[in-house]
């Protein structure tokens, strides 16, 4: 499945780079507002579609990068069909997390776009079912365990979301669908046990 969400990315940027405005217009994740001449109207299917567009090919290449690395691990323990319950509900968590905060934050509307609240999403499963797996982040290349890794980077996002130091990141998606994943683990981990967090 994780191939197959990287291919969809792929092909979401590809058609975006062809038809980049008509895109953004109909896809992107734009804030709960009549359409105007300075921005787009919100439609209920940019909840999802959001997540694949990306602002530039470093953007993909990073979100892909981490869907990769952090998801093919997770699948192999989930399976194919949870590893793509939990991104869509990581997305669309990080979707709505974006939008009811947007209503509270006045500023300029611009919209959502990246697949970074799932890859989010499946870096907190990731921790959760490897809590001691080293990590190494990039800068610094320091190796510590998933779980404190996670912990500091929903930390990191949220300090960066309520002090609004970078303008047009979506800080508020990533924690959204970070939320998002964990309830979705601790709900299956909840229920009878018959398999891997079954």
């Amino acid at each position: 499945m994780i191939p197959f969400l990287i291919a969809l990315n792929l092909l979401g940027f590809v058609i975006e780079a062809i038809i980049p405005t008509s895109m953004i217009d109909r896809f992107a994740l734009w804030p709960l507002q009549p359409a105007s001449n300075d921005a787009p109207a919100f439609h209920p299917w940019q909840l999802l579609t959001y997540s694949a567009l990306h602002a530039n090919l470093m953007h993909l290449a990073f979100n892909m990068l981490g869907l990769f690395m952090f998801g093919s691990e997770v699948e192999r323990v989930l399976g194919a069909r949870r590893i793509l319950m939990l991104y869509v509900a990581s997305v669309a968590c990080g979707g709505f997390a974006q939008v009811l905060i947007g209503l509270k934050l006045a500023g300029d509307a611009y919209p959502a776009i990246g697949a970074s609240a799932g890859v989010f999403g499946i870096l907190v499963a990731y921790a959760l079912i490897f809590p001691q797996r080293r990590v190494m982040l990039l800068f610094p290349p320091i190796p510590m365990p998933a779980w404190l890794f996670a912990t500091g980077y929903a930390l990191l996002e949220l300090l960066l979301g309520m002090s609004r130091e970078a303008p047009g990141v979506a800080h508020f998606a990533h924690l959204g669908g970070m939320v998002g994943a964990f309830a979705l683990i601790v709900f299956w981990s909840r229920r009878p046990h018959r398999g891997p967090l079954d």
